[in-house]
Order: structure tokens, then C-alpha cells, then sequence
């Protein structure tokens, strides 16, 4: 296959990032042929064109920025006749505002497919590139296809589970004062207010008062900047519940697996989460997790056995999903083992590229017929 993919960012800092590196990490083993156009250009471009892939950048700005929108359609419709592929995906919705009315003008817009990395709630930016040329809207999760399904005009949902790779040995461990004989509960993600940075600290008080001493560790930093504010109040929220001596704010950092395995819990925290790739991440390595029921997590993990599910994000429902693994180093193991069980049988990288690769082909040999 021929697979054109446009992308929003021209860094790797979260899962939708991992996700596509994980789907080229395997092209041409399985075959395939990737030409990569970039919204913005950054490191990855470069990393990927050094790799040999065919890469080009097309800057667009902002999406309100109209005249600059305007310039680059043209271009991105050039690069795509030039390119000819079997299908173009658009990897957000963001570049499927782009990409779709670019595949329009280069008579390619029956070979349009875009990825919807969240759940969506309405926004305007979904609500658009729903309505622009798709032959299909690819989801991690049933929850998000299901959301996705409810927005006019129906478009034809996928559902492809992501994956991570079989974790190597870590070499080196961060240089982190955790203390000991405490259980360590670690968050890793973006400081943004969806992922519950603050909820899990507010946890870790109910626990406290439970009689449960925790060390929090929050791994991420302000990606994007997109909410700053929220980041920096952070440290003053640990100060002001008391738990400024039981946190840990590494900020941004290049790799968190050597932090995941600090780690006694791992919890995810977002409510919903489209999919949760840290939990993968951390049963990759045995670590128990746990997340809230909703949204993609409750989707691969049993609750009790290959990990815990609160019944929402709240604090102290969190708290509630915490205790039995922060009470028992027994049941943290157990879990901890289950949960690699569960990962090495549907959730490596491999099995996330098999998964794409045979979708994207159905829907070309369904086009062709």
C-alpha cells in the first residue's frame, strides 16, 4: 500500500505521536510505503527523513488564521497528486480540516480516512472535520466510536487498539529522591485538567486520612502549552493539602520508562481517556495500574484482576480503586502479572501495526470494489 499521512505536530510528546512512530516503526517490514506531511516542522520531521521516509512540511498556522489556510491547501492538494497513494490518513481531526479539502481539489477525496484521537464532546473542530469527505473516522476505542457515531453526517467508524512496544531493559535510573518503604502511585501525561493531575493528589489525601501513606510522582510537563496555568498550580495544590513532602513533579523528561519503573501504581487518571497508552506502558512492565472506568481503559482492563477501575474520576472514588493495591504488595504483584499477561497477548506494537495495516487494506479493497 501507499498510506499518506498528515500530521499535526512536529514533535513526539503523547500517545497519538507513539501511535503512527509505532505504525512506521513496521511499513516497511510489512511492505507498505509512507509519505509523511507534517502541519509543523520540529525534530520528528527531521528524525523521519533521516530514517528515509519521504517527508514534506506545509506550516498552516492556526486555524483561524484563514489566509494561511488558503495558501497551504494548494500545496497540500499538489503534494497529494504527486503522491498518488492508495489512501490518505489524517491523523487528527485538526489536519482532517486540512487534509480532507486538500484531497478535494486533488480528486482524491474518496481515499480519505482520519483518526479521532479523543472522545468527542462537540467541540466545533470535530463537529467540522466530521463533515468534510471521509470514507471512514478510525477510534481507539468502542467509546469514542460510539461518541464519534452520534455526529451528523454518519460516517463509518473503525475501532484500532493501540499498542506499545515489548519494553527493552532500562539503562540507568533517573536521579530521583523517592522515599522508601512508601508506596510510590505515578500519573504520566501532560499537566492538563482532563488528566486529574489534581484529583489523584486530593486521592492521595483521602488515603492519608485512611491511614495510607503514599508518594506521589507526576511525570509530564506543559506540553504545547496548552494550559498553562493549570500546570503551575499544581505544586501550591500539594503545599495546601499538605502533601507538599509526598510529591514528586519531574516535568517534562525525554522518556518516561525509566520513571514507570519507580513506580508501585500506576494510575491514569483521565475521565473519560480515550484509550490510556500508559497503562500499556506500565503492564508492559508488570507494574499494576489503575484508571477509571470509562472510556477506553474499561475497555482492556478486568477490573480486580489485570488491574483496578474506579467508578469515576473523583477523588475519593479513586482513593477507593488505590487502597487494595497500596494495602497489599501481594495483590500489587499479582495484578502487576496479570496485567503482562494481558499486554503480551493483544497490546505490542506488533499486534497494534497488524491490526492498522489490515483495516487500512479492507478499506481500499472495499473502495476497489
Amino acid at each position: 500500500m501507499r498510506i499518506l499521512v498528515t500530521v499535526p505536530w512536529g514533535e513526539r510528546l503523547g500517545g497519538a505521536e507513539a501511535m503512527l512512530q509505532m505504525v512506521l516503526d513496521g511499513a516497511r517490514e510489512a511492505g507498505h510505503e509512507f509519505e509523511l506531511v507534517f502541519l509543523q516542522d520540529g525534530p520528528w520531521v527531521r528524525e523521519l527523513a533521516q530514517a528515509g521516509f519521504a517527508v514534506h512540511v506545509v506550516p498552516v498556522g492556526r486555524l483561524r488564521q484563514a489566509h494561511r489556510t488558503l495558501l497551504a491547501l494548494p500545496r497540500l492538494a499538489r503534494i497529494m497528486r504527486r503522491s498518488g497513494p492508495d489512501v490518505i490518513v489524517n491523523w487528527s481531526a485538526k489536519t482532517q480540516i486540512y487534509g480532507a479539502p486538500a484531497a478535494l481539489l486533488a480528486g482524491l477525496s474518496d481515499r480519505v480516512v482520519w483518526w479521532q484521537q479523543v472522545i468527542p464532546r462537540g467541540h466545533w473542530i470535530d463537529r467540522a472535520a466530521t463533515a468534510l469527505p471521509a470514507i471512514a473516522v478510525v477510534c481507539y476505542s468502542q467509546a469514542a466510536a460510539r461518541e464519534q457515531a452520534r455526529m451528523r453526517p454518519h460516517r463509518p467508524t473503525i475501532v484500532i487498539a493501540a499498542g506499545t512496544p515489548v519494553p527493552a531493559p532500562v539503562r540507568g535510573r533517573p536521579a530521583l529522591e523517592l522515599p522508601g518503604g512508601v508506596p510510590v502511585i505515578g500519573l504520566v501525561g501532560r499537566l492538563q485538567q482532563w488528566k486529574g493531575q489534581d484529583r489523584l493528589l486530593r486521592a492521595q489525601q483521602i488515603l492519608a486520612e485512611r491511614g495510607v501513606r503514599t508518594h506521589v510522582l507526576i511525570v509530564g510537563g506543559d506540553s504545547y502549552g496548552l494550559e498553562p496555568d493549570y500546570a503551575r498550580s499544581l505544586k501550591p495544590l500539594s503545599e495546601q493539602l499538605g502533601l507538599a513532602d509526598a510529591v514528586t513533579m519531574t516535568g517534562e523528561v525525554p522518556d518516561a520508562s525509566p520513571y514507570i519503573e519507580r513506580m508501585d501504581v500506576l494510575v491514569n487518571a483521565s475521565d473519560p481517556e480515550p484509550f490510556g497508552i500508559v497503562l500499556l506502558e506500565a503492564m508492559a512492565r508488570g507494574v499494576a495500574v489503575a484508571a477509571v472506568a470509562s472510556g477506553g481503559p474499561a475497555e482492556f482492563i478486568e477490573d480486580g484482576r489485570t488491574g483496578m477501575l474506579a467508578r469515576s474520576g473523583s477523588p475519593a472514588d479513586l482513593a477507593d480503586a488505590l487502597e487494595p493495591l497500596l494495602r497489599s504488595p501481594d495483590k500489587r504483584w499479582t495484578i502487576g502479572a496479570a496485567g503482562h499477561k494481558r499486554f503480551l497477548e493483544e497490546f505490542t506494537d506488533a499486534a497494534m501495526r497488524d491490526r492498522f495495516f489490515f483495516q487500512i487494506n479492507k478499506l481500499i479493497n472495499e473502495k476497489k470494489d
